[in-house]
């Protein structure tokens, strides 16, 4: 495989520590040396009283194991089952039943622009602890930028990846938001990462389509997609946008509380 990669994608890799091998560029052989021609008659003669070599002139047989196939028959291609199964993706999705992320908030001191609750839906790489690691930490911080750390019914549910034969806490993504929504009434779903937005709308779109507006899930609850933890920490510049989604989200939810 061949890579053409100008000076700027070659900087943008350099800069995300991706070391691109290329082969050195091949010397040029020299310009042939002519002969006198009492050589190349020399030569010619020898060439044609010379034998034909033995590797043109009988085929190298074929292994025991291998019997050999008519001239006509096609080789079949190579099979591609190994690659496809050496680490292959998750084949599904489950929701894990909503989790409480600041139980210990006083209930009396809830800023009444935040509304009844919220539930944040997002696949996250430690879905038994949504907080952990950097990208939980990320998330802690996002929320408690929103103040949601003072709101004892914020609430977390996250998509866990699973493969066959691995067992797994959750529930079928539908039928789990389903029975989330049913449960906890909240104010506004905040969906963050494209994984979760598709499974929580069903839609296809692009996330920067899915972010461009509001959304209401089949009960009426207001939705606001955003980018995930996960991609903020890979591309921070994204981090004001993803602010701005998070501010949409607050006045949704303030205008629907106003008296």
């Amino acid at each position: 495989m061949s890579l053409s990669l100008d000076a700027r994608q070659r900087a943008m890799l350099q800069e995300m520590g991706v070391t691109v091998w290329a082969p050195p560029p091949a010397r040029p052989l020299p310009p042939p040396v002519a002969a006198p021609a009492q050589a190349d008659a020399e030569a010619a003669i020898a060439s044609a009283a010379a034998p034909t070599p033995v590797l043109h002139a009988q085929p190298t047989p074929a292994a025991p194991s291998a019997p050999r196939r008519p001239a006509h028959a096609a080789t079949p291609a190579a099979p591609t089952s190994e690659p496809r199964t050496a680490g292959a993706a998750p084949t599904g999705l489950l929701l894990r039943a909503p989790v409480a992320l600041y139980p210990q908030a006083d209930p009396q001191a809830v800023p009444p622009e935040l509304g009844a609750g919220w539930l944040v839906v997002l696949e996250s790489p430690t879905p038994a602890e949504p907080l952990a690691g950097d990208s939980g930490r990320l998330l802690d911080n996002m929320l408690r930028a929103m103040r949601l750390h003072r709101h004892p019914r914020t609430f977390v549910a996250t998509l866990n990846r699973h493969a066959p034969g691995l067992t797994a806490e959750g529930l079928e993504p539908a039928a789990g938001l389903q029975q989330a929504l049913q449960t906890l009434r909240p104010s506004l779903v905040l969906v963050l990462g494209l994984g979760a937005a598709r499974v929580v709308l069903g839609s296809r779109e692009p996330l920067g389509r899915l972010r461009a507006t509001a959304h209401h899930l089949p009960d009426g609850t207001p939705a606001v997609v955003s980018y995930d933890p996960a991609y903020l920490l890979r591309a921070p510049d994204a981090k004001a946008a993803a602010w701005a989604d998070l501010c949409r989200a607050l006045a949704l939810v303030r205008r629907s509380t106003a008296p």
